[in-house]
């Protein structure tokens, strides 16, 4: 899982599972780039902790330099690549991990909180990688990791406009994976659980993300995303990582019913048991299998 000498970006880096990445990563011999508003939660704000992450690096023998941009600003997410071409000449991971919450059920929810969580996971997550890809595919190396949820995967409650940055992101690695991989360019998707003070904000939560539970620590979620962004790491796939736990979520589907040109709505009503039934259900790669 060699990363050494690797230059790394992380953003939302200054608390949790970011943290807990950048230090792993410096851990093991990258060059970090620690992006952080520095704000709380909810994206509001401003303060020092990526470079409270950054001296932590430094303190340990490690190499890091601080950036405070949004990653929904377009420039914002320009001038964290810009910092590590800066800094270090060139950029080989991206962990996109920035992001806030506006959990209401959608009835209740404004489009300007839908709109707000959309930029920062979505968009967000798109602006820093659109800046880095070029670099990486004219070198024919990179390795991105797309944080997702399942709360996108499976669904919550309250969580519409999250959950669907979340499945988005799953749709933008689906494709980037394809035009990546003649470069030698990876994405991946870590879909992770642990207290931070996101889960921590989440109405009805009793988590302490200060004091986070050995069995829901955010350290327990790194490791799976050293193993993306290795030279050896997989193209095009979702881990989940959570209390020390690791799997794989997938695309399934069956065979499936062929009805003919001549389909009608009775003959699909007749055949929607057998249309539905999983039972067979295998890994789906193309548009039917």
């Amino acid at each position: 899982m060699s990363v050494e000498g690797k230059v790394a970006i992380v953003t939302g880096a200054g608390n949790g599972l970011g943290r807990q990445h950048a230090l792993l990563l410096a851990k093991h011999g990258a060059k970090l780039v620690i992006n952080d508003l520095g704000g709380s939660v909810d994206g509001s704000g401003s303060g020092d902790a990526a470079d409270q992450v950054v001296n932590e690096i430094r303190a340990a023998g490690g190499e890091a330099v601080a950036n405070k941009a949004s990653v929904s600003d377009r420039e914002g997410a320009k001038s964290i690549v810009d910092t590590a071409v800066a800094e270090f000449g060139t950029v080989d991971i991206l962990v996109n991990n920035a992001g806030i919450l506006r959990d209401k059920s959608f009835k209740k929810m404004t489009l300007d909180e839908w709109d707000l969580v959309i930029d920062v996971h979505l968009n967000g997550t798109a602006y820093v990688t659109w800046h880095a890809w070029p670099i990486m595919y004219e070198k024919n190396y990179g390795r991105i990791v797309f944080t997702t949820s399942a709360s996108g995967i499976m669904g919550s409650f309250g969580q519409s406009n999250y959950g669907a940055a979340k499945m988005g992101m799953l749709g933008l690695m689906n494709n980037l994976a394809r035009e990546g991989a003649s470069h030698n360019v990876h994405t991946n998707c870590l879909s992770p659980g642990a207290a931070t003070r996101m889960t921590a904000s989440v109405p009805g939560s009793t988590i302490d993300a200060d004091n986070p539970a050995a069995d829901n620590h955010p350290g327990l979620v790194s490791p799976a995303m050293l193993h993306m962004v290795s030279e050896d790491g997989p193209n095009g796939r979702v881990i989940q990582a959570a209390g020390g736990r690791y799997a794989s979520d997938m695309v399934y589907a069956n065979t499936g019913v062929n009805l003919g040109v001549d389909a009608t709505s009775e003959d699909f009503a007749d055949n929607a048991e057998q249309i539905l039934d999983m039972s067979d259900a295998v890994p789906k790669t193309s548009f039917w299998r």
